[in-house]
């Protein structure tokens, strides 16, 4: 108790440190910006105090719907940038209230559609972008002309949608956690709703009436009532309950509701088809372990990849939960698992510091001393440089989910099955570390032991022998499913697991650990059937018919040692992170009663597979 004391009173001080030197070295200025249909966005500017005519800065900035206070030019904030290394280099530094949010005036929209800009009144994020930048550029004196965005979560998704802005002035992005589509991503995976994310829907859904300081949702906010975070899923009931009886008026929880299929209101949230003709650098950054946003980081990127060859584009994924880049903890670990230390000092130091370095205040004639993608390999604990992502040496194996629960490079002869039981009144429990549960989102099962799950009668598990040399999974995951159902509709959860030996020996900072055969989740993902031939048009399951259920894992970067096994389960609920699909096909899932839930037997033909790419 006295070390941990210790550390946070360093943490404190630090703080403190931080932010007076921010004090004696910043002056604040605080404006309202128009942009061109006449709203006004307030920006909080912090500018170096001996900036001057032969002493130019370049601009950093983050737009936000999360708040740029602290408000007032006599009151600082405790760090200012991604890191200390640029704040102590010296930056003009923005950070701007998003349209409907904090101290700005306008409406508040999530994943504000993109516009044709028809006219100069069509606007959205990127031409908000476009009137701020050119604003700072003409007014605020002694720039260098030059202007870097970034931002994690929610402003990763400002940053990426600024990419479109066009202003000859932005020459460096960094997309960090960003959201891409909300239908694939954070509120949903692959259309399925995340359950786990039902307390944070007043953050999300609530209006405010006037500009304010305060956090306005506030008393929309569900007080924590146990410290297992599961009781009050449990109690909750269906979906359809959860929401009646604390969301009835929650605009964005009734517009999911509404809106249970990938229709209009959703594909025109989505940023990756305006992704195009980007012509500065883009750096995108993610965690392997990021339950909020992994599939945004690693989409945005490719998309760019494919659309705008004049882009600098680059990616950066490392071995943390959702932002953990952005704050140093010593010994990095994720849930259980220890990968090094001081790994974010190393991505800031080394990598982020370079790129905005290089690009707003270098020689763009030079070349950056970065690769395309810097990648954390999550089995051997360290940094791998690639020149492009996928690796292009990588090669395409299968693996089948054969009979007798094996996990075998070796297709099949003879037809077989192995068989489940789904009751969603007995879903499978998604996590067992029940506090995570009062958290604002779920992020330790990301890399949780999933012992808990292996004797239940509605999990199936497939393993390999014990490997005899090391094997490198790197790029893409596709499970290849074939299956049946007693039921008109599924979901399909597929776990990637490393199965660790059993003279792992334990470590001291987890003297409570077993890691003797820990089962490492690396990768997981759901997929509901009813989306296995459309996400616009959704079918329903002929009972007792096979049927192929096809859907991407994301990436993953992660060397299966000799020693340890490769481990796939499925399952069909995963509760409570995940909504119980009721496994009766309904027009609307989310309106779903305990009525309609169905008891199923479910098999997975041993033709199913799991395609992965192998580093050779």
């Amino acid at each position: 108790m006295k070390s941990f004391l210790t550390i946070v009173s360093f943490c404190l001080s630090l703080l403190v440190w931080s932010q007076n030197n921010i004090e004696q070295n910043y002056d604040k200025k605080e404006v309202y910006i128009t942009m061109r249909d006449g709203v006004k966005l307030f920006t909080s500017i912090y500018i170096p105090k001996d900036i001057s005519k032969e002493n130019k800065y370049p601009f950093l900035m983050q737009r936000t719907c999360y708040s740029v206070g602290p408000y007032g030019e006599d009151q600082y904030r405790r760090t200012l940038g991604p890191s200390h290394f640029l704040s102590d280099d010296k930056y003009i530094f923005v950070y701007q209230d998003v349209r409907g949010r904090y101290m700005s005036e306008g409406t508040w929209t999530n994943m504000t559609p993109q516009v044709d800009h028809k006219t100069k009144q069509n606007i959205d994020e990127s031409t908000d972008t476009y009137d701020t930048i050119d604003w700072l550029i003409k007014n605020i004196r002694y720039n260098n002309g030059k202007i870097g965005q970034f931002g994690t979560s929610y402003p990763g998704f400002y940053t990426a949608v600024g990419t479109l802005s066009q202003h000859p002035a932005l020459v460096a992005s960094s997309p960090q956690a960003p959201i891409s589509d909300f239908f694939f991503d954070d509120f949903h995976h692959n259309g399925a709703f995340v359950m786990g994310y039902f307390k944070t829907f007043p953050v999300f859904g609530v209006q405010k009436d006037n500009p304010t300081q305060e956090h306005w949702f506030g008393k929309d906010m569900i007080k924590r009532t146990s410290d297992d975070g599961s009781v009050f899923y449990r109690e909750l009931g269906t979906l359809k309950e959860g929401a009646d009886t604390y969301y009835k008026d929650n605009f964005f929880m009734q517009e999911i509701m509404e809106h249970p299929n990938y229709d209009a209101f959703w594909q025109k949230r989505n940023l990756l088809p305006h992704l195009k003709d980007i012509k500065h650098a883009v750096m995108t950054v993610g965690g392997w372990f990021d339950a909020e946003d992994l599939a945004g980081p690693l989409n945005i990127y490719k998309t760019i990849e494919k659309t705008s060859p004049k882009a600098h584009n680059t990616i950066v994924m490392g071995p943390f939960s959702h932002g953990g880049w952005g704050r140093e903890n010593g010994k990095t670990f994720h849930n259980d698992i220890y990968f090094g230390d001081s790994i974010a000092t190393f991505y800031q130091k080394n990598i982020e510091y370079k790129f905005f370095t290089h690009y707003l205040k270098g020689n763009k004639k030079d070349k950056l001393e970065l690769p395309e993608a810097y990648m954390f390999d999550t089995g051997k604990k360290e940094w791998k440089e690639f020149t492009a992502w996928p690796p292009e040496k990588a090669e395409k194996i299968n693996f089948y989910l054969a009979e007798n629960a094996s996990l075998s490079k070796t297709k099949p002869s003879n037809a077989a099955s192995t068989e489940y039981y789904s009751d969603p009144n007995n879903p499978v429990p998604s996590s067992v570390n029940y506090k995570d549960f009062n958290g604002f989102t779920p992020r330790n099962y990301m890399s949780e032991d999933q012992r808990f799950a292996l004797n239940r009668p509605d999990v199936v598990t497939f393993t390999t022998d014990y490997l005899t040399e090391d094997i490198t999974f790197a790029g893409e995951i596709l499970a290849k499913l074939n299956i049946a159902s007693t039921s008109t509709d599924a979901d399909f959860v597929v776990k990637l697991i490393d199965v660790y030996p059993l003279d792992e020996p334990e470590n001291a900072d987890k003297p409570n650990v077993l890691y003797a055969n820990y089962h490492q989740m690396v990768r997981s993902e759901i997929m509901p059937a009813r989306f296995r031939n459309s996400y616009e048009k959704p079918e329903a399951l002929t009972p007792n018919q096979a049927t192929k259920v096809t859907f991407r894992l994301q990436d993953v970067l992660h060397t299966f040692k000799k020693g340890h096994k490769i481990q796939i389960q499925v399952q069909s609920t995963w509760y409570p992170l995940m909504e119980i699909n009721s496994q009766k096909f309904l027009e609307n899932p989310h309106l779903a009663s305990k009525e309609d839930y169905t008891k199923a037997f479910i098999k997975v033909f041993n033709n199913s597979s799991i395609e992965v790419e192998v580093l050779k």
